[in-house]
C-alpha cells in the first residue's frame, strides 16, 4: 500500500502562472467539468491518473538539478551529466484524486540524443529547459522542442519553457533574457517560468502548475472520449426503441438522425426520420434526453448556448 501523498503535493486550487504575458491560460480555477468529474469520482481510469513529462535542453542547463530539487528537496553542487535518460515518479492529489507525474530527465549531450529521443513519445507535457545566464541555450530551445514534437501530437501536448539558474543572473541580464524568452514562448505557445534549483525559488510552483494543467487536460480528454461513447449508446438505444414500435426497420430503411440543442439548460432533442424504400412514406419520431444528461451531452456536441442542428447518416 502506498503511503499518503505529501501535504505539499495536495492541490485543491489551480496554481497561478509565472507570468500572465506567457501563460497557457490565465484563468483562476479548474474547468467546471473537471471539478464536477472529480466530485463524483469519475476518474477511475488509469489514463486520468498518470501523465508523462519529458524534460529536454542543452547539456548542463540544470535539468537534473531542477527535478532533484523538487523530488528530493536538495541541490547537488557536483555536476554529473545524465547518460541516456533518468526517470522519477512524483505523486500528487489533485481535487481529491490521486495523480502522478512521470518525469523523464533526458541527456543534453549530442551523443546521447538518439537514446533520449526514443523516450519522447507519448508525452502529455514537454519542459524545454535553458540557462538564464546563457543566451545560446535559449537559442537552442526551439531545436529541442522540434525534436521532441516529432514523436508527439502537437494538439495534445502542453509546453513549458523553463529558465534555470535564476540566482546567477543580474537583474539587468535577467530582464533582457526574460524578454527574449517570453517572445519565444509566445511563438511556440509555451508557458514561461524562471526558477532557481539552487535556492528552490519557483521550483515547487512550477511542478504544481505542470501537474495541475496535465491533470486537467487528461480529465477533459477522457470525459470527451467517454461522453462520445455515451452519446452513441443513447442514440443506438433510441433507434432500437423506434424500430421496435414498427415505425421502420434499420435493415430496409434509411434513417437520418438530427440532433438539435435547445440552448443552455433546455435539453437536446433527437429526431429520427425514416424513408420507406417500399412505399416512399415519410414518418418521424422524437425524444428529449433526460435533463441530467442533456447539459453534458450538449457540451460534448458543442451545442451549449446556441441552437444548432447536425445531420448524421445512420
Amino acid at each position: 500500500m502506498l503511503p499518503p501523498v505529501k501535504k505539499d503535493r495536495i492541490i485543491t486550487h489551480l496554481p497561478k502562472c509565472f507570468s500572465p504575458n506567457a501563460a497557457l491560460h490565465t484563468k483562476d480555477g479548474f474547468h467546471p467539468q473537471v471539478r464536477a468529474a472529480c466530485q463524483v469520482q469519475k476518474t477511475d481510469g488509469v489514463s486520468f491518473n498518470i501523465a508523462k513529462v519529458i524534460v529536454v535542453g542543452d547539456v548542463s542547463v540544470g535539468k537534473t538539478c531542477l527535478i532533484s530539487r523538487f523530488c528530493r528537496g536538495g541541490f547537488d553542487r557536483n555536476y554529473k551529466a545524465t547518460i541516456g535518460v533518468d526517470f522519477e515518479m512524483e505523486r500528487f492529489e489533485v481535487l481529491g484524486v490521486p495523480f502522478s507525474l512521470q518525469l523523464w530527465d533526458t541527456a543534453g549531450q549530442e551523443r546521447f540524443k538518439c537514446i533520449a529521443s526514443t523516450y519522447y513519445r507519448g508525452a502529455q507535457a514537454i519542459m524545454v529547459v535553458f540557462d538564464l545566464s546563457s543566451v545560446n541555450s535559449l537559442a537552442h530551445a526551439r531545436e529541442w522542442l522540434e525534436d521532441a514534437m516529432k514523436e508527439n501530437d502537437p494538439s495534445s501536448v502542453l509546453l513549458f519553457l523553463v529558465g534555470t539558474k535564476k540566482d546567477l543572473s543580474s537583474p539587468d541580464q535577467l530582464a533582457e533574457t526574460e524578454q527574449e524568452a517570453i517572445r519565444l514562448s509566445e511563438e511556440i505557445k509555451a508557458e514561461y517560468w524562471a526558477v532557481s534549483a539552487k535556492s528552490g525559488d519557483g521550483v515547487r510552483n512550477l511542478f504544481l502548475r505542470v501537474a495541475s494543467l496535465t491533470f486537467e487536460a487528461n480529465v477533459l480528454a477522457e470525459l470527451e472520449r467517454s461522453g462520445s461513447r455515451h452519446v452513441k449508446d443513447i442514440i443506438s438505444e433510441f433507434i432500437i426503441a423506434v424500430c421496435s414500435l414498427g415505425v421502420a426497420s434499420p435493415a430496409s430503411d434509411m434513417g437520418v438522425l438530427s440532433i438539435m440543442g435547445l440552448g443552455e439548460g433546455r435539453g437536446v432533442i433527437l429526431w429520427v426520420f425514416f424513408l420507406s424504400s417500399a412505399s416512399f412514406s415519410f414518418s418521424h419520431c422524437s425524444a428529449i434526453l433526460p435533463q441530467s444528461t442533456a447539459e453534458e451531452e450538449a457540451l460534448l456536441l458543442g451545442l451549449q448556448g446556441e441552437e444548432r442542428e447536425r445531420d448524421v447518416r445512420i
